[in-house]
């Protein structure tokens, strides 16, 4: 069973920043390339920054420069530094698996005002 837990989220005007943190019990963890997703109302959820097991990362271009992935893997844990929020970054932020994720934890409500 795979059980992932995120939390750090909030309300932030824009400008702002917020750390993301995640719990992720995935077997194989430190060799398991992981992400951080976002989804709104309506969209499909999409990937916004990816991480592998050696701490090699990839970024969505619309938050390149601004959201920092992270990972820390004796705690199993995947952190998403997020600066320079704008309001286009309101979402719930999840974090998974990047190769057929399969089970999703509730997310984190990220709402940045203008």
């Amino acid at each position: 069973q795979v059980q992932l837990v995120e939390s750090g989220g909030g309300l932030v005007q824009a400008g702002g920043s917020l750390r993301l943190s995640c719990a992720a019990s995935v077997i194989n963890f430190s060799n398991t390339p992981m992400g951080w997703y976002r989804q709104t109302p309506g969209k499909q959820r999409e990937l916004v920054a990816a991480i592998s097991g050696g701490g090699s990362t990839n970024y969505a271009h619309s938050v390149e420069g601004r959201f920092t992935i992270s990972r820390i893997n004796a705690e199993n844990t995947v952190y998403l530094q997020m600066n320079n929020l704008q309001p286009e970054d309101t979402a719930v932020y999840y974090c998974n698996i990047l190769r057929a994720p399969t089970y999703w934890g509730q997310g984190t409500q990220v709402t940045v005002s203008s």
